[in-house]
């Protein structure tokens, strides 16, 4: 589906593809887990954005902070307060682990 967004809007081409796929949610989380990985080894950087609340985000800040690369959490604070959510989860331990937290406003402010 990305690859849709990245036509559209006239994008390069992403440098790495993970190619996960579907799965179930801890499927999915660790074979993200353990690509990412190998692209934050090769690229070594001094920090790590991600965005969002997605099995993405959680996977990359934790293979960051494992690595002990600095995390930046965009969107961090937002909450649903609804645990049964998988989002939820992974926004909770993303600011968790995060370095940098990046709440987008006062009431995510007020969370952190």
């Amino acid at each position: 589906m990305d690859k849709v967004f990245f036509e559209q809007l006239g994008l390069p081409e992403a440098k790495y593809s993970l190619d996960v796929g579907s799965g179930s949610r801890v499927e999915e989380t660790g074979k993200i887990l353990m690509r990412i990985e190998k692209v934050l080894l090769k690229e070594n950087p001094d920090i790590v954005l991600v965005e969002g609340d997605t099995n993405t985000v959680l996977a990359g800040a934790l293979a960051a902070s494992k690595l002990h690369i600095r995390v930046g959490h965009i969107e961090a604070g937002l909450r649903s307060y609804d645990e049964r959510m998988p989002e939820e989860i992974n926004r909770i331990l993303t600011d968790y682990i995060s370095d940098y937290l990046f709440d987008p406003t006062e009431k995510a402010k007020e969370t952190l």
